[in-house]
């Protein structure tokens, strides 16, 4: 049987998952958008949530989340294992019937809008590397990464709205990886305590900055100078995919300026902190969130 987003709010685990969509430095679906837009993207961002809490071992029950893919929970802490399972019943969204809340929630916008697998697959093929691979050398290698970590959401937000065009997926991809590295940016301290780093060796060498310097109470001006120059990167990346916006009409407008929005609040958190990220992440305002929503409205045309 299909159910919608309800059975997952009444799912205590499903409804943890849900309720982290008040932290994001984005709205994801935010109230003035048609009720079916709303649930579709609801039901995405779920999924999307579900598989980084699993590759992260955030999640708050894993052996509840074990029995819900049909794993032993004595498995729950095996992030492969978990991985795995949640892959197969991603498969049963698309051919029969997932045993996850989620998954079954996710499953009406899947078959409404006719998605397809892969951008899913690439979320948890992101999180399958986050096991193994904890440094990247390169800003190539980084950008390769949020290609498949960040960039299907946008592909399926433009899916579900029936807008996806070469061009617009483009400026998506653009946003969507910005929005990525601003993420790694506020999280330093947090991905460090995963044994995980985001900023690229190479630019880490550039700057003279240590492993150690990046472990300590508060940032050094080589850490500052560092995440100065990966915030301008994550700026250039907006700027690229800024357009998109000026692409769209009414309500998918004002969400896509939202998501825009996010990012350019966060780095304005971020310089405000004076690039010193490591006490936590510098989170923005929702005044400041709503002036760069007016700016990037603002700062948009219509195209074709």
């Amino acid at each position: 049987m299909v159910t919608g987003p309800g059975e997952a709010r009444t799912d205590p685990t499903s409804r943890a998952t849900l309720d982290k969509a008040a932290d994001e430095n984005f709205p994801v679906a935010p109230f003035f958008l048609p009720r079916a837009w709303r649930d579709d993207l609801m039901a995405v961002y779920g999924y999307a949530r579900l598989v980084d809490d699993i590759g992260d071992g955030d999640l708050a029950n894993a052996p509840a989340e074990a029995r819900s893919l049909g794993l032993d929970p004595a498995l729950a802490d095996d992030r492969i294992a978990m991985l795995d399972a949640f892959e197969a019943d991603l498969g049963r969204v698309f051919d029969g019937t997932p045993r996850h809340p989620l998954l079954r929630a996710l499953q009406p916008a899947v078959r409404r809008r006719s998605l397809a697998p892969e951008p899913f697959l690439g979320l948890i093929a992101a999180n399958r590397q986050d096991q193994t691979v904890r440094r990247y050398e390169t800003y190539e290698d980084l950008l390769a990464y949020c290609e498949l970590s960040a960039n299907p959401v946008g592909r399926l937000v433009l899916q579900l709205t029936g807008t996806a065009t070469p061009e617009r997926i483009r400026r998506s991809d653009a946003v969507c990886t910005a929005l990525q590295i601003i993420e790694h940016l506020q999280d330093v301290t947090e991905d460090l305590g995963r044994d995980r780093i985001y900023l690229p060796a190479q630019d880490m060498k550039r700057f003279h900055v240590r492993e150690a310097d990046l472990a300590v109470p508060s940032a050094g001006a080589s850490v500052r100078a560092l995440v100065a120059f990966e915030a301008a990167r994550a700026r250039e990346l907006l700027n690229e995919g800024a357009p998109l916006v000026g692409s769209v009409h009414g309500r998918l407008k004002l969400l896509l300026a939202g998501f825009v929005a996010g990012g350019s609040a966060a780095l304005r958190a971020v310089a405000a902190a004076g690039y010193d990220v490591l006490p936590g992440p510098p989170k923005p305002t929702k005044p400041v969130l709503l002036r760069e929503v007016g700016a990037v409205l603002r700062g948009t045309r219509r195209e074709g």
